[in-house]
Formats: structure tokens, C-alpha cells, sequence
């Protein structure tokens, strides 16, 4: 089964765009009560604590202006091949011919959560990178409507987190963090936010699993609830029920684009040191240890003399990193970092990253059939250097091919691709391994996983297919390239306008 995992954001573009219709669909619930020594009643009501923790939850409005003459996706939209395409094709075009470019806001909402109120009037929010990430202005919109402008004081796009400031009189309420790691699978959880922009929304549900890697980023670790979660919900709070914030919506699994009941958010304990950072210093420092990293299989362990599969197998080390001045070598597999067991190669990032710069950790790693430990001195990460903590089922550049004008990227079905998304053996095709985030494809549904079978009505093989039938269609002057894609929910003809 393919993954479809979706940000929250809404996103709105004015004033040439029409409002949703909503469809409001009303289920009848039969409830049996559990019985049994290990069952727990659910809350009576979840009235008080909703009263408690609504004010402090804060909806995010953000505005990017775009210039440019009119776009195609501006035009009325006909199935592709209808005789009306030419004619407005022509009337756009006349219209556009010496005219001026114009400006055009393009808005988008999410949610936050207020975590700290200054004596000075400052008051700090948590939300979503993805919310606020190219917004050109933010505001803060409270329970009662009021709109505060916003400060973005810092953002980090690995964990998928922003730190907003605002200033006012007035006496804003707060929200604590709890302890997300004491929290456990069955427990009740409370979900508010502004889904569809609707407004404060509560929801509830249980905690279903925890520790979820969801290909989102190096770092995964979700926890995952059925509390309903929707579009908008980015960065809005999870409760525990004792009104403390133990995790921050961020993604669903959704075929459709709707709650199925599977949502995923970033863990408190985990969230609160990149806040403590952006707050003090407006960025995030991460250790380093200069390594490529893979996932020890039975046969690689029983290769090398492990009793069992485990740890991170080093591929390769970064000349001059920490790893290497200390002595890591490739083939070793590292079991223990600073004094932690790495029970899978995909713990191990979160771990290193999470280690202080410059602090010397002991390394135990097992080479040539014995145990040996090193000492290694923390490195920072950099940009530049985020692939020497590559995550389990990260695709190699080489093997990506980006179609820019319908703003996607594209593989071919190798094992690590399919890996990557879940997906069988028996692809045909290529898999989209990324989108770009309100780009053609991204507005037409296309998503990470999904399948492009064939392009222009031609079976395509290779990247290099995909581009020739795209760029053949630029050529042709075409405002739309036909795809057809196999997604969650099965075949599908998609027509992507070619930016």
C-alpha cells in the first residue's frame, strides 16, 4: 500500500481563487462500553478542559505577494482537449500583451499555541515551518478575532518548527509542555486547531502508536493519534489530559485529503530543545559525526559476527570529519553513542544531533568480530553537510531527476526508492520522491509515492521520458501536460499545468 503523508496548511489565493464548497457528512455512532480488568472509562465530558486550553490556542494567517502577469491556473479550467481552451487562451493572451504585471496575495492558515507571555508584552508561539515559510507577513489571530502582527523569531526546516513573537497589552494565557515520553500508546489525547480555517476546533482520540518514521525528514519520531486532524491543523497542539502539550500536529495519512483517523505530531520533548533554541539564538546547532550510515539486515550481522541485527553500519566516513579523526572506520557498526544503545540505524541521527558541539562521547563499535571503543569529539552539522547522517530510504541525487515545469521530482523504481515509500516490486513507471510545496502538481494532488505511468498518453520508463514529453509539450505551447498516475486510491488522469 502507497503512503500519502500531507502537511496541514490551508492555503488560499486571492482574489482570483473561488471558496471551497463544504460537504458535511453526518455518521450515527453505536458506543459499546469495554469491560475488563485492564479497561479504562473514557472522560465524561472534555468540556472544562477544552474551556481551559482554547484561549491559549491561536490561529496563524500568513500572506505572500506574488508578481507576475496572469497564469494559466488563473484561466477557467476545461477538460483538456475542449475547443474553449484556445478561445481563452487567446483572450489571456491579448489581455496580457504589453500589460503590466500584477500583484496577487496568496494566503495561507494554520495553527498555533501560545507558550510564554514576557512582564515586557512579548509573548512567544509555537507552529509549523511549512506554515510560515515564505510568508512574506504573519498574524496571530486569538479566540475572540483579535489579530496581532507576528515576528518570526526563528524556523527550522529539519524538524518542522517555528517560533512566532507577538507584542500586546493585553493578558494572553499560556500553555505548558509535558512529558511526551511518559505518555503511552491508549492514552487520551485532545486536538485543537483551525482546520479548513474553520476556527478553534476540538477534537479527540487516543494515542495509537509512537515512534512513527514517516519519511517526513532525518529526524522522525511522531507520534501518531486518531483525534480527527485536518488541512490547517499545522502546529496546533496535542493535549494530554492534564492540559499539558505532549506533541504538534503536523502530518496525516489521508488518501482523500481528510482525517481517516491517522495523524502524526512531533513529540514535546523532542520539540521543546529546538524551541529553547530559536528563542535563544533564532537558529538550531546539531552535532555532527561525518558518517554514511545504512541498516544492518540479518545477513549483514550474521556477515559480520553480530548475534543479532543491530546498530548503524557505517558505508562510508567523511575525510577530516569527527568520525574520522577519531578513528571510525567503514564496515564498523555502531552499537552504543554516548552511552545510549543503538537498537536501529535510523536512532542513531536523532541521537547525534541532539549531542552537545565539541563534547567528546564514547563510541563503542564493532569491528573484526570484537567490541572496541573510541572517543569522539562532536563536529556542528551543516548544511552542506546533512548527508552524513542520511536517514534509512534517503534516495542518492543522482538517481532524482527534477521536472521543474510541473514542479515535481521523479525516480526510477530502484529498491531504495521503493523502499523508501513502501511500495511493491512490480512499479511501472516512475515514483514521485518530491513536490513542490503549492506547485502545478502539488495543487492538481500529486503527492510523494504516487506513480506517473504515463505522460502526454506515452508510457514513460525513464526520467529522461518524462522530460522529452514534458518539454515536448512546452514546445507544442501546451498550458497543461496529461499525466496519469496511480495513487492511493487507484488510477487517475491528472492534467498539470506546465509552469
Amino acid at each position: 500500500m502507497k503512503k500519502q503523508m500531507m502537511i496541514l496548511s490551508n492555503t488560499f489565493v486571492s482574489p482570483f481563487s473561488r471558496p471551497a464548497a463544504l460537504v458535511f457528512v453526518l455518521f450515527a455512532v453505536l458506543v459499546t462500553p469495554m469491560h475488563g480488568a485492564f479497561a479504562k472509562a473514557a472522560p465524561e465530558s472534555f468540556a472544562d478542559l477544552a474551556d481551559k486550553l482554547l484561549p491559549a490556542v491561536v490561529n496563524i494567517s500568513t500572506t505572500q505577494v506574488i508578481e507576475g502577469r496572469r497564469t494559466p491556473q488563473e484561466m477557467p479550467q476545461f477538460p483538456p482537449g475542449s475547443p474553449f481552451e484556445d478561445f481563452f487562451k487567446d483572450f489571456f493572451d491579448q489581455n496580457q500583451q504589453g500589460g503590466q504585471p500584477q500583484k496577487r496575495n496568496a494566503t495561507s492558515l494554520g495553527s498555533g499555541f501560545i507558550i510564554d507571555r514576557r512582564n515586557n508584552g512579548d509573548a512567544f508561539v509555537v507552529t509549523n515551518n511549512h506554515v510560515v515559510d515564505g510568508a512574506d507577513e504573519v498574524s496571530v489571530i486569538l479566540q475572540d478575532d483579535t489579530r496581532l502582527k507576528a515576528e518570526v523569531v526563528g524556523r527550522d526546516a529539519k524538524s518542522d518548527l517555528a517560533v512566532l513573537k507577538v507584542h500586546t497589552d493585553l493578558k494572553l494565557p499560556s500553555v505548558p509542555f509535558g512529558n511526551s515520553s511518559a505518555s503511552r500508546v491508549g492514552d487520551w489525547v485532545v486536538a485543537i486547531g483551525n482546520p479548513f480555517g474553520l476556527g478553534g476546533t476540538v477534537t479527540a482520540g487516543i494515542i495509537s502508536a509512537r515512534g512513527r518514521d514517516i519519511n517526513a525528514g532525518p529526524y522522525d519520531d511522531f507520534i501518531q493519534t486518531d483525534a480527527s486532524i485536518n488541512r490547517g491543523n499545522s502546529g496546533g497542539p496535542m493535549f494530554n489530559m492534564a492540559g499539558e502539550v505532549i506533541g504538534i500536529n503536523t502530518a496525516i495519512f489521508s488518501p482523500s485529503g481528510g482525517s481517516v483517523g491517522i495523524g502524526f505530531a512531533i513529540p514535546s520533548n523532542a520539540a521543546q530543545v529546538v524551541i529553547d533554541q530559536l528563542i535563544k539564538y533564532g537558529e538550531v546547532t546539531r552535532g555532527w559525526l561525518g558518517v554514511h550510515i545504512q541498516v544492518v539486515t540479518d545477513s549483514i550481522a550474521e556477515t559480520l559476527g553480530l548475534d543479532k541485527a543491530e546498530g548503524a553500519l557505517v558505508a562510508s566516513v567523511i575525510e577530516g570529519g569527527p568520525a574520522d579523526k577519531a578513528g571510525i572506520k567503514a564496515r564498523d557498526v555502531i552499537l552504543e553513542f554516548d552511552g545510549k544503545h543503538v537498537v536501529e540505524m535510523r536512532k542513531l541521527p536523532r541521537i547525534v544531533a541532539s549531542t552537545a558541539i565539541e563534547k567528546a562521547v564514547k563510541v563503542k563499535v564493532w569491528r573484526d568480530g570484537k567490541l572496541k571503543t573510541l572517543e569522539v569529539e562532536i563536529g556542528r552539522l551543516e548544511e552542506a553537510d546533512e548527508v552524513a547522517a542520511a536517514p534509512e530510504g534517503s534516495v542518492p541525487k543522482a538517481a532524482e531527476f527534477e521536472l521543474s515545469a510541473i514542479g515535481l521530482t521523479v525516480a526510477s523504481p530502484s529498491d531504495r526508492v521503493l523502499e523508501r515509500f513502501d511500495l511493491s516490486g512490480d512499479v511501472e513507471g516512475l515514483v514521485v520522491v518530491d513536490v513542490e510545496p503549492n506547485g502545478p502538481a502539488f495543487q492538481e494532488g500529486i503527492r510523494p509515492g504516487d506513480i506517473i505511468t504515463e505522460v502526454s498518453q506515452e508510457k514513460v520508463k525513464s526520467p529522461k521520458d518524462a522530460q522529452r514529453l514534458v518539454e515536448a509539450a512546452k514546445k507544442a505551447d501546451k498550458r497543461s501536460v496529461l499525466l496519469l498516475v496511480e495513487g492511493q486510491s487507484g488510477f487517475r488522469f491528472v492534467a498539470v499545468h506546465l509552469d
